[in-house]
């Protein structure tokens, strides 16, 4: 399972490349032949890039989505809007194609944001402004998420 670490701050050219940090670029690379996908995300002004493989797992559980549900037809084109095949070049620089990059609200600076087996790419406002709203409840989010019922001694 692919898992990566960190949060990193770059910056965006006017053409929307970024030079991925050299501790990001590094764990990426057995994954940098394959190519990786980038996406809007789901519930955040961001963006997601995933490696294929990981890419190609996901893709897997949607096929086994029933095709003749509405919803499912429906949550597979909206989910896969604005998809696109991305390569970190030779010199370790991502192109964000300009429709995502509008999508995300890139400007110049730019945090990558480790997301277990993806990477999160945020407009480094966006991402501080996130991280802030969540801090106060984020004890109690860890506590539902993760904490564990069978400690309970009720």
């Amino acid at each position: 399972m692919i898992s990566f670490i960190g949060t990193y701050e770059c910056k965006a050219d006017v053409k929307g490349r970024i030079m991925m940090p050299v501790a990001l670029k590094n764990q990426m690379a057995p994954m940098l032949s394959n190519g990786f996908v980038l996406k809007r995300s789901v519930f955040q002004p961001c963006l997601e890039l995933y490696p294929m493989e990981e890419w190609n797992l996901l893709m897997e559980k949607m096929n086994k989505k029933n095709r003749f549900k509405k919803k499912n037809n429906d949550f597979i084109r909206r989910f896969s809007a604005g998809v696109k095949v991305v390569e970190v070049d030779a010199t370790g620089r991502l192109l964000i194609p300009r429709n995502l990059v509008s999508i995300a609200g890139i400007t110049k600076d730019v945090v990558l944001s480790s997301a277990i087996n993806i990477i999160e790419i945020w407009d480094k406002d966006s991402y501080e402004k996130v991280i802030d709203e969540t801090a106060e409840d984020f004890a109690d989010l860890a506590e539902e998420v993760m904490g564990d019922d069978g400690d309970e001694l009720s």
